[in-house]
């Protein structure tokens, strides 16, 4: 069964992969529910959702291929997403409860596990959010918060009025999107890699316990393609090509355990829909790679050491 952690401070127990259902609406019914059967077979009992998603469809599509009977519900963990509206980003009090009253009706169950703030909004008021995940908190309807895509500033201001604990924040990070990584390492240099994009939020992560749920975990950019057996990465494709034979695995496993071999414990959001792929990628927490193939991997991807 897939290995599991805390999520952040909380008492959740969580696999160390996250399933992504942002194409789920993409399979039909039998499609889908063979390859949710095959994920909790594998112990990738972990969702993770957005109201935006499909327009809401991919959490219809999900609870349909998935009924949320009393047991089932004990079996899977539900994370959700909102704050993203038509043309902007919404953090208001009203605007979150009525995402998570929509995403309860679409999933079809009583409560989220997880919420995520999906994407920073510029006029958030952080006194409305505290009074909004109160009352979601109070009333049962969600057991635990987090963010996404936010800084540590960001994270600070809503800590100052929000008591539930941040547990999680939800950032893109993959071997060719490592900027987060590579500022740490260039560290007082004058090169473009030293530039600090994002507040030193891998540090403040793991300084404030706050679980790293790297999206896109095979992408390079936002959203240009998959780096994987890419033409555009010779040379890391190569590097990577060289490991699976040692361990029997694919080259998806080992792109994923090179952001699970970091030691802030990060819990990667897979995104396909394809049961093959799913079990490749579960593999990878069975892998622990060393320094050294964990720095060729990165310096393959064009990354330079200082």
């Amino acid at each position: 069964m897939l290995r599991t952690m805390k999520l952040g401070t909380s008492d959740l127990t969580v696999p160390v992969l996250a399933v992504g259902c942002m194409r789920i609406n993409g399979l039909s019914k039998p499609e889908a529910q063979r390859f949710l059967r095959t994920a909790l077979e594998l112990g990738a009992n972990f969702f993770d959702h957005a109201d935006i998603y499909g327009g809401g469809a991919c959490e219809e599509v999900f609870a349909d291929a998935l009924p949320m009977t009393a047991d089932m519900r004990e079996k899977v963990i539900l994370q959700s997403k909102c704050g993203i509206g038509k043309g902007m980003f919404d953090f208001s009090k009203e605007h979150i409860l009525q995402a998570v009253d929509g995403s309860l009706q679409r999933l079809k169950t009583d409560y989220l596990d997880v919420l995520l703030l999906h994407r920073p909004d510029a006029l958030v008021e952080p006194e409305d959010v505290a009074e909004a995940f109160d009352t979601l908190f109070c009333s049962g309807k969600v057991r635990h918060f987090g963010v996404s895509n936010q800084n540590p500033g960001q994270i600070r201001l809503l800590q100052k009025y929000v008591c539930q604990p941040i547990v999680a924040n939800q950032l893109q990070l993959s071997i060719t999107n490592a900027t987060m990584i590579s500022a740490g390492l260039h560290v007082n240099m004058l090169d473009n890699d030293a530039v600090n994009r994002d507040g030193g939020v891998l540090d403040f992560c793991r300084l404030n316990d706050i679980t790293i749920q790297p999206w896109s975990p095979f992408q390079y950019g936002f959203f240009e393609g998959v780096f994987l057996d890419n033409a555009k990465f010779p040379q890391l494709n190569t590097k990577i090509d060289e490991i699976p034979a040692q361990y029997g695995v694919a080259n998806t496993t080992i792109a994923l355990a090179w952001l699970l071999r970091h030691p802030a414990r990060m819990q990667p959001i897979t995104g396909t829909m394809n049961a093959g792929r799913l079990q490749d990628c579960v593999k990878a927490a069975d892998i622990t790679l060393t320094r050294a193939q964990w720095y060729d991997i990165y310096r393959a991807a064009g990354n330079i050491l200082p």
